[in-house]
């Protein structure tokens, strides 16, 4: 971390020190309260393996056992870290214009004892392979970002056969739910715990689920959410050079006609700032009506350059497409900032795993797994609070131009495409 001096670092350690005695109240005996300062300690220090063994070694232990037995074998509950976490978050980072995000992540694992492990997609590697999927939930604000919440994916396979569920420690209650339910389930408890936000970003795997959608227009919780090409939507049944709008690329054409794009930064990535071009379209999804005083939004983003071979075996700009659902008093440039938002949960996935061995456990059953997940996120999370301490002053960005924010409805495409000639 750059900017960071000797005497800050020595400061943290004794603010690590104060936040895991803090968490005393997990156990009911004195020895796990200190394997598990021991066990966060380890998770932030500079190890090339975060498991039992390099852990144990750094506390000074004989063997792995005390650190397994705090996993396996001790008796706390991995739910009331996962609410301290997220306290502890909204207490440093809480802001009302806060977004959460979603996105899931996996851990490739060997086997097939592991709690959740199956043949699925992984999108580590964009294939097919056995790994575990687990469902993340970020935080993120202009001061900060961190992980706040987590669900175990738990394929059919795994809720059709009980006898596995059993001896893998996975509670009978437990159903199968898909990815976009477990997302819900996160959303229902943040808004229990009264977490302060606005914006709800995920990618299209969870934008092209309606009831994750509908979630959002029944309670009047602002969006964006990437969705596939094939979105349905209600537009203009087309006229004479101009096509019917019954899906989400049919506007890309549009678009094109009317070439009104701004290049908009969605954030600092290993080569710099990265830039797209953006524009977006006022519109109605078909069979889906927005809450009241809010407007639907087909958002379109485009790579600065070709990076995607078509059909014609030529290079193409890729196109992403997003939908939002915004107040009507939200402008376009904001829209698209909030679109541009979701690498926020991409970086703390990547930090979890790359800093503090999110998905180097060596548990196999349901409520280790918990255990060890939830105490990556608050090691992650304790860095970011410190992160958002220190100043930093970033590039300014420019300020948007003034907005002319069309009227939603149908009617909207057809004016600005007549209107590019």
């Amino acid at each position: 971390m750059l900017g960071v001096t000797a005497e800050q670092i020595a400061e943290w350690d004794a603010e690590l020190s104060v936040l895991t005695r803090s968490l005393g109240f997990l156990f009911n005996r004195p020895e796990p309260r200190v394997v598990f300062a021991q066990f966060i300690e380890g998770l932030l220090a500079e190890l090339p393996k975060k498991n039992g063994w390099t852990l144990s070694e750094r506390a000074g232990h004989v063997t792995a056992d005390r650190m397994q037995w705090l996993l396996n074998g001790s008796v706390w509950d991995a739910d009331r870290l996962r609410d301290a976490v997220r306290d502890y978050v909204i207490t440093h980072l809480g802001n009302a214009d806060a977004s959460l995000v979603i996105d899931d992540t996996q851990a490739q694992k060997k086997g097939t004892r592991s709690v959740g492990v199956a043949f699925q997609h992984c999108g580590l590697t964009g294939d097919v392979r056995n790994c575990q999927t687990m469902v993340m939930l970020t935080y993120a604000t202009t001061a900060g970002h961190a992980l706040i919440d987590r669900r175990l994916y738990l394929p059919e396979e795994w809720t059709a056969d009980r006898e596995r569920c059993r001896k893998a420690g996975v509670p009978h209650e437990v159903a199968f739910a898909t990815k976009p339910e477990l997302a819900i389930a996160m959303l229902e408890q943040a808004r229990a715990a009264r977490v302060p936000f606005t914006w709800i970003l995920a990618d299209a795997g969870y934008g092209r689920d309606p009831q994750l959608r509908a979630w959002c227009h029944q309670r009047a919780v602002p969006y964006v959410l990437g969705v596939p090409v094939d979105l349905p939507l209600d537009g203009p049944p087309g006229k004479p050079r101009q096509p019917a709008v019954k899906r989400a690329d049919d506007l890309l054409r549009y678009a094109k006609v009317r070439d009104q794009w701004e290049r908009r930064s969605c954030g600092t990535g290993s080569k710099g700032e990265r830039l797209y071009d953006w524009t977006a379209f006022a519109v109605e999804v078909k069979d889906e009506e927005p809450a009241e005083t809010f407007t639907h939004w087909l958002v379109l983003r485009r790579s600065l350059h070709p990076n995607r071979r078509g059909k014609d075996g030529q290079l193409h700009r890729e196109i992403a497409y997003f939908l939002a659902h915004a107040p009507q008093a939200a402008t376009v440039s904001e829209i698209i900032a909030r679109a541009g938002g979701r690498w926020q949960i991409e970086e703390d996935n990547e930090l979890n795993k790359q800093l503090v061995g999110l998905a180097q456990y060596q548990v196999r059953k349901w409520t280790p797994w918990h255990r060890h997940v939830s105490a990556c996120m608050l090691a992650t999370a304790f860095l970011a609070v410190q992160r958002a301490a220190i100043p930093e002053p970033g590039p300014q960005e420019p300020k948007p131009g003034p907005e002319h924010a069309p009227t939603p409805g149908k009617d909207q495409i057809t004016k600005e495409s007549e209107a590019a000639g």
